[in-house]
């Protein structure tokens, strides 16, 4: 009985897969979904957006570096990879790794494109872009780092070449699996920022005839709707909730969440694994996979519809043999790409699509029974608890980051039995607790009582029979 449970596991995690895999060859588009709050392709299924950031992967990689890494991250379960069209390491002056530069005398209403295959900078995105989409990979693409249009001494963009170029890109990769990510790590400060913004934007819309949701990366500690929420072209909403372990900023998503008119938000941008804490190793040293797994869920079960693991040399493509890399990276990226973090984003991916995809909702203060102390429950810093659950009240989810009692309001779900049991996020398998019968309030503690461990507290009502990952 444990062993078919399992396969039906297997197959319900696999399916969305299968599904993404055929759309994307078909040519099928990516929406927002009918509730605003999440993406689905454009025939009512979920598209799980489970990013790997790689910043530097049209500029720095060979093409069998792409395919390795690209592999690499389609065999994890990641879904999207962002990456930077004029790149943020000096991307318009030192050539890619065949030589090549993007643009005729830096201007980007020239992008530099010679006639035959394999003869210029773009034909090599062209590569890596029908690479990943070949493997089941969305590109989140930014036409540009932020520093183009935004630092003194720096910018390279106005108004009119920026729609130019955002028509060559649009038009280059219409039909691509593509998501639009304009901005690039900074925020406008003045309307003349904005207008290069809304002008690109404008551009790639006319290239690719509207055929790809466009979103916003911004700064650190910082949200797209903080200059854009209201503008059209604005399909949903990114955060970069910033290289913090701490859940002050993961909060913020949730505030994203209940913005109006309402749109989908995730976090494009958390604390990479590896990476000087909050910019600051001198004193708080080196984030690690437990970092990275707590910044997801915090963002997952405060309404975000997807999530962006980064690794801090993998964003760089960091070879030492080649750089100094920047913030001191632990490891050259083609190791970097097998530590923990990377292996444990699927597991998150596998947990929502086994129940209701489209009617998940935070709800971290009706399901959690708040103590006196609320720093020790709900919690505060790296120890804050978070809830999720669906509206129709068949399942609910708790993030538990330590090993403390904490109780469940058990009348969000209106079951009378309910199946009770841990989802490890570190492994992916769980272990029951039971059928409960369901009461006002019910207390619970995570098998790891007083450790820093984290788990997933999961009730659902038990009549509806949902799968359940194989015990540890």
């Amino acid at each position: 009985m444990g062993k078919c449970r399992f396969i039906y596991w297997v197959l319900l995690a696999l399916l969305p897969s299968l599904v993404q895999a055929e759309n994307r060859t078909s040519g099928k588009k990516i929406e927002v979904s009918a509730n605003h709050r999440f993406l689905q392709w454009d025939d009512g299924s979920p598209f799980f957006y489970f990013g790997d950031t790689a910043w530097e992967l049209f500029h720095k990689l060979t093409r069998e570096e792409a395919d390795m890494y690209l592999t690499d991250r389609a065999q994890k379960g990641f879904t999207v990879i962002q990456a930077v069209g004029l790149a943020e390491l000096e991307g318009i002056t030192i050539p890619n790794a065949y030589g090549h530069l993007p643009l005729q005398d830096n201007d980007p209403s020239r992008p530099l494109v010679r006639e035959g295959e394999n003869n210029d900078y773009w034909d090599h995105v062209d590569y890596i872009v029908n690479k990943a989409n070949s493997l089941g990979l969305v590109i989140a693409f930014l036409p540009t780092w932020g520093s183009y249009w935004h630092d003194n001494g720096k910018v390279i963009f106005q108004e009119t070449s920026a729609e130019k170029y955002g028509e060559f890109l649009g038009n280059r990769y219409k039909n691509n699996q593509i998501i639009w990510v304009l901005g690039g790590d900074k925020m406008p400060e003045n309307e003349a920022q904005k207008s290069i913004i809304r002008a690109l934007v404008k551009g790639l819309k006319k290239g690719d005839a509207g055929r790809h949701l466009c979103t916003y990366h911004p700064s650190g500690w910082n949200g797209s709707s903080t200059a854009f929420h209201q503008e059209e072209w604005l399909d949903f909403n990114m955060r970069q909730n910033g290289h913090e372990v701490e859940y002050r900023s993961y909060s913020k998503t949730l505030d994203d969440y209940r913005l109006q008119p309402v749109k989908p938000v995730m976090d494009a941008e958390p604390v990479y694994e590896d990476h000087p804490v909050a910019f600051n190793a001198k004193d708080k040293g080196h984030s690690i996979a437990a970092d990275c797994r707590r910044a997801m869920y915090w963002d997952l079960f405060n309404g975000a519809f997807g999530h962006t693991y980064g690794h801090h040399s993998i964003w760089q493509m960091y070879n030492p043999s080649k750089d100094k890399g920047i913030n001191t990276p632990l490891y050259p990226w083609k190791q970097a790409i097998s530590q923990p973090g990377s292996r444990q984003i699927k597991h998150a991916r596998e947990l929502l699509a086994s129940r209701p995809y489209f009617s998940r909702i935070p709800d971290s203060e009706n399901i959690l029974v708040e103590t006196d102390i609320k720093t020790a429950m709900p919690g505060e810093g790296r120890y804050r608890f978070v809830a999720t659950r669906d509206q129709e009240g068949t399942y609910l989810m708790v993030y538990a980051p330590v090993g403390r009692p904490f109780a469940v309001n058990m009348k969000i779900l209106p079951a009378q039995k309910i199946k009770a049991w841990w989802f490890n996020p570190r492994t992916g398998k769980s272990r029951m607790i039971g059928v409960l019968k369901n009461e006002r309030t019910k207390v619970f503690e995570t098998p790891d009582p007083g450790e820093m461990i984290d788990w997933i507290l999961v009730l659902d009502d038990a009549q509806f029979k949902y799968p359940i990952p194989e015990n540890e």
